[in-house]
């Protein structure tokens, strides 16, 4: 469970820095959704076959990745765009 955190964490920097623009959301939010995508990540790879949830393996730290970009997505969408 603390490997998924940790992981989590690592994953929701990578989403951000490769999701282009300027994200307006915290960091501890970036935090968040990455461990949101890295438990995505472990499902979607434990369904396919390819690991067990709680697991590092590729395909479900690439699913992951892909998970918490469109979870920041949503986020940012959600929260709307602050005021300059």
């Amino acid at each position: 469970m603390l490997g998924l955190i940790v992981i989590g964490i690592i994953i929701g920097v990578v989403a951000r820095l490769l999701k282009p623009g300027r994200q307006n959301i915290s960091l501890v939010m970036t935090f968040v959704l990455g461990i949101a995508g890295a438990l995505i990540g472990g499902i979607i790879a434990s369904l396919i076959g390819t690991g067990e949830i709680f697991e590092l393996n590729v395909i479900g730290t690439i699913v992951g990745v892909i998970a918490a970009i469109v979870l920041i997505g949503v986020a940012e969408g959600t929260m709307g765009k602050k005021k300059v």
